[in-house]
């Protein structure tokens, strides 16, 4: 029988909210996040050291400004020189990527979690998860929310309050809800 971990990895709808699996990857999750939110801002090495933890892979240079919020930190990927404003949140149900020199404005939102239109299996707490991919040298501006399967190219801009529901393509400035390119860089 597959597991729901395994579902969600395959992008099937799957129950994270009766899984004895999921609940504790994310139960571990949010006591990490907890210890992190409560860290002094001078805590460098130790902050370091629990993203290091948390997150399936980091470059060398990062700095994730508190409070951060994520639910399972593994599918979480970031590169080199990656920087996140506070209030960040990452709904990590797929793998979400972020490029080199990445950086994210206030209050901003990545969600691979989404949820059926069909009533039955929403009221039966299925979900899905698909990947965010963001590319290298892009700024995130205040307030952006990025959904389910969207990849955002290289050289990219997001204006602030945008609501990112389809890809960016690289090199474009995009605003909006919904986010759509305005121009090219």
């Amino acid at each position: 029988m597959i597991s729901e971990k395994e579902k969600c990895r395959q992008g099937e709808l799957y129950d994270a909210n009766n899984d004895a699996e999921l609940i504790a990857e994310r139960e571990a999750c949010k006591l990490l996040c907890h210890e992190y939110n409560q860290l002094l801002p001078s805590d460098t090495k130790h902050r370091e050291d629990i993203i290091v933890k948390l997150f399936g892979k980091t470059g060398r240079n990062f700095l994730i400004e508190q409070p951060f919020y994520c639910d399972y930190g593994y599918n979480i990927e970031i590169g080199e020189n990656f920087y996140t404003n506070v209030n960040c949140v990452i709904l990590d149900g797929a793998k979400v990527k972020f490029g080199d020199n990445v950086f994210i404005a206030p209050n901003c939102g990545f969600y691979t979690a989404g949820h059926p239109f069909d009533v039955e299996q929403r009221n039966r707490g299925l979900e899905y998860a698909r990947p965010i991919t963001i590319g290298n040298n892009v700024w995130i501006g205040a307030q952006v929310c990025v959904l389910p399967g969207v990849t955002i190219g290289d050289n990219c801009v997001i204006g602030a309050g945008s609501v990112v529901n389809k890809d960016i393509p690289a090199g474009s400035l995009a605003v909006g809800n919904p986010c759509r390119v305005i121009r090219k860089l």
